[in-house]
């Protein structure tokens, strides 16, 4: 009922208002509506709470919850540090445990300019049983259309990893970076206090691909900081070398969280072991191509695969392959 009685307020406004007629007509004409279709949106699509920030052009940061917050809530850690949902280690259980996420049964949703592969619930794909690998809370597998992108947008208390695979990003943020991240690059933005940034393919004629990969900090609301680094001075052949880690004199970009990512390119039949680096840690594989054996466990390009209560992983290259190690905490 007073969702009704605000929504008749606001239109009574929007139409009465001579001030705000000028602004909201040529508004009206750009989305290609008329009052008529606009009443009609509104009223049953509920959508004022987006239209109006646009057409009054107000501060929304208030009525929006920030990003760690409302992340926080979907995946059911509370202010104790608790969880109640999956891949959490069992402290009753000694033996290691699994998940596997195979690549066909990621949520899917092809905006046009974004074509974009959820492994976790993120936006309109909800899967209950997918909503975290620990603190690992996002990993999308993004292509971004010709000079198309991400407009400016707000975050908070999350630590962003991005890994482009092919092509480049024109990244810009409120800290004052202006940007190129490309295929061989990694880079983090730890929003901590809150930042907003954007990121465009500027490219008229390639598409770009990339990994956008979301973690819980350690610490929060922290001031925001922002890292890049070219990986082609560290990389190996058939072994994981590590691009993220938790200090800032370490191999790769800093991270607020006792994570550490690696990487690996390997030729059909090498292998490496991982050895976990801090206890109560899990590690989440994603196969960025070819196909791998983990464990025994046979994995295909694009496939995750998360393990936990355990020391160690081997990793065989049953193709030639490349494969992401993302190590993180199982509990906050």
């Amino acid at each position: 009922m007073q969702y009704r009685i605000f929504i008749c307020f606001l239109l009574f406004f929007i139409f009465h208002n001579p001030f705000f007629i000028p602004n909201f007509v040529p508004y009206l004409k750009a989305k290609n509506m008329d009052r008529k279709k606009f009443l009609k949106s509104t009223l049953l699509a509920g959508v004022v709470g987006a239209v109006a920030p646009q057409v009054l052009n107000a501060s929304n940061r208030e009525a929006i919850k920030s990003t760690y917050d409302k992340l926080m809530q979907q995946v059911g850690f509370t202010a104790e540090g608790s969880n109640t949902v999956n891949h959490l280690p069992n402290k009753n259980i000694k033996t290691m445990n699994t998940v596997i996420h195979k690549a066909e049964t990621r949520g899917h949703a092809n905006h046009g300019w974004l074509n974009s592969h959820h492994t976790f619930s993120f936006a309109n794909y909800h899967n209950p049983d997918r909503m975290h690998f620990g603190v690992l809370r996002v990993l999308n597998d993004d292509t971004v259309q010709e000079g198309m992108g991400f407009g400016t947008h707000p975050h908070d208390n999350m630590e962003i990893v991005s890994i482009p695979l092919e092509g480049d990003l024109e990244h810009k943020d409120s800290m004052g970076n202006t940007t190129v991240i490309k295929e061989g690059d990694v880079q983090i933005m730890s929003a901590g206090t809150g930042v907003t940034h954007s990121e465009y393919n500027k490219n008229k004629d390639k598409q770009v691909k990339f990994l956008q990969i979301w973690v819980f900090p350690k610490k929060r609301n922290i001031t925001p900081e922002y890292d890049q680094i070219s990986l082609k001075d560290i990389e190996k052949q058939n072994e994981f070398y590590q691009i993220v880690s938790p200090n800032k004199d370490d191999q790769g970009v800093a991270i607020n969280q006792d994570a550490w990512f690696h990487l690996g390119k390997f030729e059909k039949g090498k292998s490496d072991a991982y050895k976990i680096k801090k206890e109560g840690n899990g590690v989440y594989a994603f196969i960025l191509e070819g196909e791998v054996k983990i464990n025994d466990e046979k994995l295909s390009r694009r496939d995750g695969m998360g393990i936990w209560n355990t020391d160690a992983i081997n990793v065989k290259a049953t193709e030639n392959a490349r494969v992401l190690l993302m190590e993180v905490p199982m509990s906050m």
